[in-house]
């Protein structure tokens, strides 16, 4: 190596090393260093992941059946809606 490689190998180096000790420090890799509270992270996670699924799914399917009750002039969809609302009504009393 030349030597004028050799202050922007040292500074590119220090900077390096100044990157590492700043992520060493965020918070996200520090709750690594702790398997409870990476084990509690993933639990928490999960249930925002399974409470999210069942209201977005249950959201979706409300306006399918909806949309599809709509469309009375085709026989089978439009009966098989219908009986699918009236379930739905008759559950929530």
């Amino acid at each position: 190596m030349s030597d004028d490689t050799q202050p922007d190998l040292a500074k590119n180096t220090a900077r390096l090393a100044d990157a590492v000790e700043g992520f060493a420090q965020h918070r996200f890799v520090r709750m690594y260093e702790s398997p409870l509270r990476m084990v509690g992270f993933q639990f928490l996670r999960g249930l925002a992941f399974g409470l999210g699924t069942v209201i977005g799914a249950s959201a979706l399917v409300s306006l399918v059946i909806l949309f599809l009750s709509q469309f009375e002039f085709i026989p089978v969809i439009g009966q098989w809606a219908t009986q699918i609302i009236q379930e739905i009504e008759t559950g929530q009393q």
